[in-house]
């Protein structure tokens, strides 16, 4: 298998960016050529997106080229945030990208809008979703060097394995509490307290008061299925919900609307304790990895606009975390709206798009004995 990227950004979204990080990568690669190549721009290039996709496969000398329009790119040489940049992976020998196979291996899946519905019980999936930015066209998406009217890009990694994690990020305060009583977005009562009273109970005391001023840093999480609130993270089995104010009646005002009998937990998001989840989820990929295979060829890296160097003071800390752990490893990632990945819940894979989460995939060789691609 051979793998290689290459970043280029410049001042204008010319095509030109996009046919230099072929070359750069094809020469990282030693091909001539590739099998399939992944492309990823950010929102300036949209008005100039088709124009720029076959520079691309003319420069690759192939018509698999797939991606889509994202907030922002990176490779392991980097990222790029705010300015016109191309981000490219090129796959040679014995790997390319292809039509899926719907239900057998992890499909990558990239959509320019909201999660299609669809997607959820079709096998399991890996990717992400931009919604576009304003000042911009609608976010577009392009398979097989053609832009997807559809906007939704499908693509399987041919001869290749691939292991999924998800970092969350989420800091638990505490287990799952049953809601009592709910008013329209209003979180009243759960655990038999007030909701106000429930949170400022398992916050850490300087985030305690006033708590009003604090909340960007907390989310309420929905759980699914049994309860046990760490499971259910673990498995995917939970849904955060922004909290959007605290009311003078001690009830918080939520994003969405929960019910009496759902069960919800408190959680807190902040940059040491979203890295050390990075690190936790990567360990557990690296130990899954090593019972089949020596080594990943390349990684696959979806991340929140809300995750990366806006939310780590200026460095992005996930991507940093990866190229520690895997030295010299080729990666591609995005900064989206939404991360897609697959989640458990009994002997079904479904998937499901997240938010302010870092969907990692590592891919490997494929061998005779890879029949169910694992799921971290």
């Amino acid at each position: 298998m051979t793998v290689a990227t290459a970043l280029v950004s410049g001042n204008d979204p010319l095509p030109q960016l996009a046919e230099e990080a072929v070359h750069q990568a094809l020469e990282k690669a030693g091909l001539t050529h590739a099998n399939g190549v992944l492309l990823f721009l950010t929102p300036e290039f949209s008005r100039h997106a088709q124009q720029t996709i076959t520079a691309v496969a003319r420069t690759a000398q192939c018509t698999q080229v797939a991606g889509g329009i994202a907030s922002g790119v990176f490779t392991e040489s980097g990222w790029t945030l705010d300015r016109p940049a191309a981000a490219v992976m090129v796959f040679g020998r014995g790997l390319s990208l292809g039509h899926p196979e719907a239900g057998k291996h992890p499909v990558l899946s990239y959509a320019g809008g909201t999660f299609p519905p669809e997607w959820s019980n079709t096998g399991p999936r890996f990717g992400g979703s931009f919604s576009g930015n304003a000042g911009y066209a609608e976010a577009l998406v392009w398979q097989q060097s053609r832009l997807s009217e559809q906007q939704r890009c499908c693509v399987q990694l041919l001869g290749a394995k691939v292991d999924i994690g998800v970092s969350s990020g989420l800091q638990l305060l505490g287990e799952a509490q049953v809601v009592d009583s709910s008013n329209g977005f209003d979180l009243e009562k759960l655990g038999g307290q007030t909701a106000l009273k429930s949170l400022n109970r398992l916050l850490p005391a300087a985030l305690r008061h006033p708590t009003a001023l604090q909340l960007h840093h907390v989310t309420a999480v929905l759980m699914e299925g049994e309860n046990n609130t760490r499971n259910a993270l673990a498995e995917g089995r939970y849904h955060p919900i922004p909290i959007i104010s605290a009311n003078p009646d001690n009830s918080l005002t939520l994003a969405e609307r929960v019910l009496p009998g759902q069960l919800l937990a408190w959680a807190i998001r902040q940059p040491i304790s979203s890295e050390a989840d990075m690190r936790q989820t990567l360990d557990q990929l690296a130990d899954q990895l090593a019972k089949t295979t020596d080594k990943p060829a390349c990684a696959l890296m979806f991340s929140c606009i809300g995750r990366g160097p806006y939310f780590y003071g200026g460095d992005d800390r996930d991507l940093d975390v990866l190229c520690e752990r895997f030295p010299g490893l080729p990666v591609l990632g995005t900064y989206g709206t939404g991360q897609i990945a697959p989640m458990t819940q009994g002997a079904h894979c479904l998937n499901r798009q997240t938010q302010n989460s870092v969907v990692t995939a590592l891919v490997s060789k494929q061998t005779k004995d890879d029949h169910v691609q694992s799921i971290t």
